[in-house]
């Protein structure tokens, strides 16, 4: 990656960084510390602000961008005290054949191996529902399993 750096008299210093799609990212740092944010589709083309921060707001959004709030992980290497078992949501369709059902009756975890720990069902979060719990179009099923599991449970809604 490329970045540009330029004095811009009276005003700062101007800071342009090339992007993938061949657009810029500029950052406008005044001398009073305000920043703002701009992009420009093309070297070539005018550029169009996106925001305008004060000094602290700005370091605020870049420990945020430099990762230092959160750090993303790839999940395919995520490390978790479940071992293979994930928590996934997945979400019960209009035309689903488990509509109407109760969990016993699905016997989703005998068929699919994820065990449903919740449903969500509009502003409602039902824990730990039983055996006669019955799924209605819109609910959430909120699973522990295996990705591989997981997948089986989205085919049978």
């Amino acid at each position: 990656m490329t970045v540009y750096e330029a004095d811009v008299p009276g005003v700062g210093r101007k800071f342009e960084l090339e992007m993938d799609d061949g657009a810029r990212a500029v950052v406008l740092i005044h001398h009073d510390g305000r920043r703002e944010l701009f992009k420009r589709p093309s070297p070539d083309a005018d550029s169009e602000k996106l925001l305008g921060l004060s000094s602290e707001r700005a370091r605020q959004l870049g420990s945020i961008l430099s990762g230092a709030y959160f750090e993303s992980v790839a999940t395919e290497d995520l490390s978790v005290p479940l071992g293979d078992s994930i928590i996934e949501w997945t979400e019960v369709p209009d035309d689903s054949p488990l509509v109407g059902r109760t969990l016993g009756e699905t016997n989703l975890r005998g068929e699919t191996g994820v065990s449903v720990i919740a449903v969500q069902r509009g502003p409602d979060t039902h824990p730990n529902p039983d055996a006669d719990f019955t799924l209605q179009a819109g609910d959430v099923l909120v699973g522990l399993g295996t990705r591989e599991e997981h997948a089986a449970l989205a085919e049978r809604c």
